[in-house]
């Protein structure tokens, strides 16, 4: 069975209704990034920062995978098929996918402020004294900008083997997930799905551009593939 990596952004979510965190002005629902998404802003505001995500987790809880998620599932039916997300949503494991590898962490897990590896699964809000087993701070499963991505060596050796590559809902342009397409073998297809492309179609040999938004974009794919 073909081996089919899929790299997901938030474009894939955005029409299940999920507010794509960075406005055009930069801010992060009217916060500069820095303040609530990376360890400084936890360190120096933690309420703010816990509030934020609490914020994101309701919403989550709210909406329903797509029609780009279902369809990402139904490939499994021709396909040994991996997904790499940016998102830290869980829309593709409730749409059944069966592989999926968070680059970004989830958002329906909590862990130590101290140990990364002491991570909870987690529906509700975290507050202020809400402690993990070694005594500190909860904080949400997210990796900020400054800290390393532990799942990205994972992301590379799955990438190197892909015997197709398909992108869908990101720009490309935020490292290093979007260093992974230069680890596919030369000459391996790769199909990239979004509404306004930022590749050339030059870019890379067998790349195929379908300019739609992910759900269209999608069904366009299974008639590709398929």
């Amino acid at each position: 069975m073909k081996k089919l990596v899929v790299l997901t952004g938030a474009g894939i979510s955005a029409e299940s209704g999920i507010n794509t965190f960075r406005d055009a002005d930069g801010l992060w629902e009217g916060h500069d990034v820095m303040q609530v998404a990376s360890p400084q802003g936890f360190y120096a505001n933690p309420k703010l920062v816990l509030d934020f995500y609490n914020q994101r987790r309701k919403q989550l809880l709210e909406v329903e995978p797509n029609k780009a998620h279902q369809n990402l599932a139904l490939l499994e039916n021709h396909f040994h098929v991996e997904i790499i997300t940016q998102n830290v949503d869980d829309l593709h494991e409730r749409a059944k996918s069966s592989n999926v590898i968070h680059l970004h962490g989830e958002l329906l897990k909590a862990r130590s402020t101290r140990d990364r590896n002491l991570v909870y699964n987690w529906e509700k809000d975290i507050f202020l004294g809400d402690l993990a087993e070694d005594n500190t701070q909860l904080r949400p499963h997210i990796v900020w900008f400054g800290e390393e991505v532990p799942m990205l060596d994972r992301a590379i050796e799955i990438t190197e083997k892909a015997d197709v590559l398909v992108i869908i809902g990101t720009s490309m342009q935020v490292y290093p997930a979007a260093s992974l397409i230069n680890f596919v073998q030369q000459n391996t297809p790769i199909y990239f799905i979004d509404p306004k492309p930022s590749v050339n179609k030059n870019a890379f040999n067998n790349l195929t551009i379908i300019e739609d938004v992910a759900s269209f974009g999608t069904d366009r794919l299974l008639e590709y593939l398929l």
